[in-house]
C-alpha cells in the first residue's frame, strides 16, 4: 500500500483542479487542444516562481501566450519542460 505524505497528496489534488480549470483550450498546429492556465496557476503547475517562469518563457523552453492583460502558461509545455530535466545520478555506497 502506498502512503502518501500530506504535501504530495495535495500538490495531487492541486494538479487535478488546475487541469480540471484548464477552461482556456485553443487549437494548435497539430489540432491538438493546448492546455493554456493563468501566470499564478501554471507556476504552481510547474513549481517554479515568477522569476523563473519569466526566464523560462525567454529561453522558450516553455510558452506563454498573452490574452488580453493575462499572461497564460501553456502546461503542456510544462510538461515537456519537466521531461527534458538532467535525471539525478546517486553514487553508489
Amino acid at each position: 500500500m502506498n502512503i502518501l505524505s500530506c504535501s504530495e497528496l495535495l500538490y495531487f489534488i492541486l494538479v487535478e483542479i488546475i487541469e480540471a480549470n484548464a477552461g482556456i483550450m485553443v487549437e494548435n498546429e497539430k489540432n491538438n487542444r493546448r492546455r493554456l492556465v493563468e501566470f499564478k496557476d501554471g507556476c504552481r503547475y510547474g513549481k517554479f516562481g515568477r522569476t523563473k517562469a519569466y526566464e523560462l518563457i525567454g529561453d522558450a523552453r516553455i510558452r506563454a501566450y498573452k490574452m488580453g492583460g493575462k499572461t497564460m502558461i501553456d502546461l503542456d509545455s510544462v510538461d515537456k519542460y519537466h521531461a527534458s530535466l538532467p535525471r539525478v545520478e546517486t553514487r553508489a555506497n
